[in-house]
């Protein structure tokens, strides 16, 4: 089983010389910042061109150059990892570019996850199945286009940032809209193969980021973003009637997110969520969540929170927290967020000699 070969692993390595790495994209800003703080090195998996960000926010100990992110499965890049004594921290790019399956059985580098939980995240179904056995509120699912009733979401699998999703109400709008997103190259006919069809919820879409700990035995809620999305979220600057006129098909590709306060009186489920989330976790895949996740919700006006998606790993949205997240202040009081809160459980381990209990 990998996971007595990753045990085997953490044990050739040098606890005082322990590594945090992942792939330069998606949140490694914010990881790397944290592990500096709990002062851990730094390997950052990069591509040639985006080295100047990496320049400019000098947190990285070292770089290693790949043409494609892919090249992490390589034998002689793995044993470059083990050799620099690395920790694995996944975000979004890392089910993006690599598949779960190939994370799962070839990457013989210690990660900060379950990594069994990533195929879960990645099939639709699988995740609906765990939101599910969690109990949360969840919108209806539609198995093929011909169902279609009332406003629709059409979502693809894996971690793509919201591009080609689009809004439909019908069968119809369906393969029109379907016909026109591959026109204009944001889908392709191998996408429509794995379509994802959920009701839209009419509401305040959140993003709340949870962080489990198996150390601690807790479940800490961290903080709260919305995304900013293209074109969607400019509509508004529109009129109506020009609108119609341009036949505007808006498209929901994330630029950016921002940071959300909630009202106080819906704490108590978010954080009930939470709580849910990982006890079912630890049933279909014990020890369950390992570390950061975040859930997809959308709150309606009579304040009833639907659940439409889970991240099983750092999102993106956990960047408006670096520095400033309210909730970690209330808690830690002290400059926390995700990436620090990664770092401090993995120097927690290291202190205690407990890497094998977090390290998958």
């Amino acid at each position: 089983m990998i996971k007595e070969e990753i045990n085997e692993i953490l044990r050739k390595y040098d606890r005082k010389k322990i590594s945090v790495g992942t792939l330069g994209s998606h949140s490694a800003l914010n990881i790397f910042k944290g592990a500096k703080e709990e002062n851990l090195r730094t390997v950052c998996i990069c591509k040639k061109d985006d080295e100047i960000v990496y320049k400019k926010f000098p947190l990285v100990d070292e770089i290693i150059f790949v043409s494609e992110f892919g090249e992490l499965l390589d034998q002689d890049m793995q044993e470059r990892l083990r050799k620099l004594n690395t920790i694995l921290i996944p975000h979004g790019s890392f089910t993006a570019y690599i598949s779960a399956e190939e994370i799962i059985s070839n990457l013989l580098v210690p990660m900060f996850a379950n990594r069994e939980l990533l195929r879960w995240e990645v099939d639709r179904e699988k995740q609906r199945e765990w939101l599910e056995r969690a109990g949360l509120r969840l919108p209806r699912t539609f198995k093929n286009p011909k169902e279609i009733e009332g406003l629709t979401i059409v979502k693809f699998p894996g971690a793509r940032g919201g591009r080609g999703y689009f809004l439909v109400t019908s069968p119809e709008s369906f393969y029109e809209k379907a016909e026109e997103m591959k026109k204009r190259g944001h889908l392709t006919e191998e996408d429509l193969e794995s379509v994802h069809l959920q009701e839209y919820i009419i509401g305040a879409h959140v993003y709340p980021h949870y962080f489990r700990s198996i150390l601690e035995n807790n479940v800490e809620f961290l903080g709260v973003d919305k995304r900013y999305e293209s074109t969607v979220d400019e509509l508004g600057r529109i009129p109506a009637s020009e609108q119609l006129q341009i036949d505007l098909h808006p498209t929901y590709t994330i630029v950016g997110n921002i940071p959300i306060v909630l009202r106080e009186s819906l704490l108590p489920e978010i954080l009930r969520m939470g709580d849910r989330v990982v006890e079912a976790s630890m049933a279909i895949s014990p020890p369950g969540i390992i570390g950061p996740f975040c859930l997809e919700a959308a709150i309606t006006d009579d304040l009833k929170i639907y659940t439409f998606e889970i991240s099983a790993r750092i999102v993106a949205g956990t960047n408006v927290g670096i520095g400033t997240s309210p909730y970690l202040y209330l808690k830690y009081g002290e400059r926390m967020w995700m990436g620090r809160r990664i770092a401090r459980e993995i120097r927690k381990a290291i202190d205690s000699d407990r890497l094998e209990e977090i390290c998958y």
